[in-house]
Parts: C-alpha cells; structure tokens; sequence
C-alpha cells in the first residue's frame, strides 16, 4: 500500500512499502549550506540567538552592564582615593582597562557554558538547526558573532562611564572594543568546544573556580603581575585575559604594552583559531556523528 498521493514510481524513502504500510523514513540531511551561503546561515543563527536575548536580556543586565560600572566606582574612585597612584598614574585610570577587559572576558566565558550546554542537552536547539541548511560554521559563526554584539555593547556603555567619570587619559581608547572583540573570540571558542563536549555541568563550576576567578584576580586587574612570584607571573601571562588587559591599558593610557601589539594580538588568535577548530570537530561529532 502506498502513501496517498504517491505517484507510481515514486522511490521515495517516505513511500516505501513495508509490511503493508507506509514506513515514514527520514532522508539523509542535505548538503550543508547547499540551500544557503555561509554569509546567510550566520546571520540566520545571528537572528535567532537577538531574539532570544530580547526576551531575557533583563536577567544580564546587571552582570554586564551594571556590576561592571560598580566596579568602577568602588575600586576606582573608593579603593583609589586610598592607593592614590599606581605605576606614576591615578589609580582609576590604571584600573579602568582592566575592568574593560574583565567585563568582556567574563560575559564570554560565563555565556559560552550553560547556553551551550542546554542547546545541546535540554532544548536540543542545535540538533533541529542541523537538519536545515546551516551547517557548523554558520552555526559557530552566528553564536561568536552574538557574543561579540554582547561584550562590544558593554564595553561602548563601559567607556562612557569611565570617560565621564576622568578615568581615560588617551584617544586611543576607542580602540578597546576592538581588542575586547578578539579577546572574546579567543575565550569564547574554547568554553564553547567544552560546553559542547560535556554533558555533566559540574565541569562549569570548576573551570568558574580555577580559570575565570584566578585570571580575573591575577592577570593585571587589580595590580601588576610583577608583584607576583615568578611562577605565578608565567601563569598570569599565559592567560588570555593579561594579553587584552595590556593592550587596553596601553590605549587608554596611551603607553607601549609589555610585548609587541602583534605578540599580544597573535597570542590571543591562536587561543582563538585553536578554541574555533576544536568546537566545530565536537559539534561535528555531536550534531552527526
């Protein structure tokens, strides 16, 4: 017996007789981005995680827009009238970039854990995505680009407030975003191959414990790394954190980072070009292997 309206001859896998009925089979996926160029699926998965965002976005405004300016003013303005000057500088404008960097740094890391994994596990979000045309680059694409709008967002309303309140010295500082954007780039690809590969979130609360708590306390922050003990200033290096600190502490103070601009930035893209190829190999694997 036939599917109705099967024409005679029809082969398809959905009008194979089995039994004496109808077998409903699922045909293989299409070619990804067959029906759609990259440009296109990213922007589709860009759209889809805004318009998700403006139904919660209430519930991060304070970690990224708010805490943040608190921040500012406690540590700055409330911990500086005490330090006075730092490296021949007031301590709120050495603190500022810091805290730019620390902002961006946590929004990508925090948001590329428990969004992922649920788009995984819960929601299974990403598996009805794979069966349209969007494949896994568009896929990472949209997802690093939304995060990028996030931290970039947050760093513009950032640099308002610091400005207003003295705390930039160069012109230069409109160059933080986009230092922020490849720090992003460079954290979130990562967290995001990680969220994807576990299925248990116990994995998050250690890597908030020893990762995203130690980098945002010793990589520059809040003092010099050099007021470390040696060991602990080559881990404060490694982290990616310390690179984009350097870099907005030098536009905003308008003085030469510690490394070359092109060590700093070279780092930070391995970390992200690294942290890219590991999430599509696990989404790869996770969506249709």
């Amino acid at each position: 017996m036939r599917r109705e309206g099967a024409q005679a001859g029809d082969r398809s896998p959905a009008a194979e007789p089995y039994g004496g009925a109808v077998t409903a089979v699922a045909a293989r996926p299409p070619v990804r981005g067959a029906a759609i160029g990259l440009l296109g699926q990213t922007l589709a998965v860009l759209e889809r995680q805004l318009a998700l965002y403006r139904r919660v976005w209430r519930g991060s405004a304070f970690s990224s827009l708010i805490l943040p300016v608190l921040f500012l003013l406690s540590m700055g303005i409330g911990v500086g009238g005490y330090v006075g000057e730092l490296e021949g500088v007031p301590y709120l404008q050495w603190i500022v970039p810091g805290l730019l960097s620390m902002s961006a740094f946590e929004i990508a890391l925090v948001e590329s854990t428990y969004p992922v994994m649920s788009d995984f596990k819960w929601t299974r979000a990403y598996h009805a995505i794979a069966v349209t045309p969007v494949g896994v680059a568009g896929i990472l694409q949209g997802w690093l680009l939304y995060l990028i709008l996030r931290v970039v967002f947050a760093v513009a309303v950032f640099l308002v407030v610091a400005a207003a309140f003295g705390g930039l010295v160069s012109a230069w500082a409109v160059v933080t975003p986009l230092v922020c954007l490849v720090l992003t780039v460079a954290v979130a690809s990562p967290v995001t191959a990680l969220a994807a590969a576990v299925d248990n979130d116990s994995y998050f609360a250690l890597l908030f414990r020893f990762a995203m708590v130690p980098s945002s306390l010793f990589a520059g922050v809040f003092f010099p790394v050099e007021r470390l003990p040696a060991a602990a200033q080559a881990a404060a290096r490694a982290t990616p954190l310390w690179h984009a600190v350097e870099l907005n502490r030098a536009a905003t103070l308008g003085i030469p980072p510690a490394w070359p601009v092109a060590a700093h930035l070279a780092y930070l893209a391995v970390w992200g070009v690294a942290g890219c190829l590991l999430a599509a190999v696990v989404f790869r694997r996770r969506l249709y292997g």
